[in-house]
């Protein structure tokens, strides 16, 4: 295994610091009495976008899909984290519970693991052989192989929307620079980020983003970002501060976005926490075809929700520590 993989293994496997145990997980992130429960079905698929490897994925279909209406798509990089009902996003059931009441539109999630280079697969998912080349590489690979394989594959079964408005695609870690890698270069077919201590850092050249927010012009993305002051500080650079980068420049350039910091490090818990109340904010502004039942989805969102929805109410983030 090379060098590198190793310790990006190691970063993304470090033990939460103690700040993290300050976040907590909320009412829509557990099970509830008389909420309707979705199902999740388990595949695996052989890659020919990125030749020889193999992954495990899931799909989760909510109990309002009735199979006549085409569903909002969101994709979850490295898929069991995320998947897990015991974690720290449990996002089925979270999915649940916002569909229920109608605080997001009924919504397929795709949860996919990295790939890995040949059979038995890695029990630890971070530790799939391709990782790194699938999330950190800034070219639209990645989203050719969400659109050429898997979204047809998962199409097979359920009726999928084809407005990119209502589709969201999300990651952690590397996974959360592939989201937002996935948006940049389709945004004709993806337009929701979320991002969870991102690594918008120099593994595969990530850094220029901020840059290159700035130079090139507005693409119609919508992009939620979370981060701690905790986060890693190494050799490819300063997740917390790159984090910062990414929002003053889609703040400079006036994107449809929000930051939300927090006082943790490098793992889901603050991302989780917050996770119904992202979601909230990241589907409340989709195309009227997408939005939830409720009379009025915007001020229903609005009214539930604990982040702030304008940007002048934005949190000042933490300063970073020495």
């Amino acid at each position: 295994m090379k060098i590198r993989t190793m310790i990006l293994m190691l970063c993304l496997t470090a033990p939460a610091l103690a700040d993290d145990e300050d976040y907590k997980l909320g009412p829509d992130s557990m099970r509830q009495d008389g909420v309707p429960q979705g199902t999740v079905t388990k595949d695996i698929w052989h890659s020919k976008v990125f030749p020889e490897t193999v992954r495990d994925y899931w799909v989760y279909v909510p109990k309002q899909y009735d199979g006549n209406t085409p569903a909002c798509v969101m994709v979850f990089q490295d898929g069991i984290v995320y998947v897990s009902e015991t974690g720290d996003f449990r996002v089925p059931v979270v999915f649940d519970n916002l569909i229920h009441k109608r605080e997001m539109p009924a919504t397929i999630g795709i949860f996919i693991n990295p790939g890995h280079n040949g059979e038995p697969l890695p029990q630890k998912p971070f530790a799939g052989s391709n990782r790194s080349v699938e999330y950190n590489t800034l070219s639209d690979q990645y989203a050719r192989f969400l659109l050429e394989e898997i979204l047809p594959e998962v199409g097979k079964r359920y009726k999928l929307t084809e407005d990119p408005g209502c589709r969201a695609i999300c990651g952690i870690s590397s996974g959360g620079i592939c989201a937002f890698t996935v948006a940049w270069q389709r945004p004709d077919a993806f337009r929701k980020v979320l991002s969870h201590v991102g690594s918008f850092t120099n593994i595969r050249g990530g850094h220029v983003y901020p840059s290159m927010i700035r130079a090139e012009p507005n693409k119609p993305i919508r992009v939620f970002l979370q981060d701690g002051d905790k986060d890693l500080d190494n050799v490819w650079g300063n997740w917390w501060l790159a984090n910062l980068e990414m929002e003053a420049a889609l703040k400079f350039k006036q994107y449809d976005h929000k930051f939300v910091g927090g006082t943790g490090g490098h793992s889901g818990k603050h991302g989780g926490a917050i996770l119904p109340d992202s979601l909230r904010w990241l589907w409340w502004s989709a195309p009227p075809a997408c939005r939830c039942l409720a009379a009025n989805p915007q001020r229903s969102v609005e009214r539930r929700s604990s982040i702030p929805l304008s940007p002048q109410q934005l949190p000042t983030p933490p300063r970073r520590r020495s």
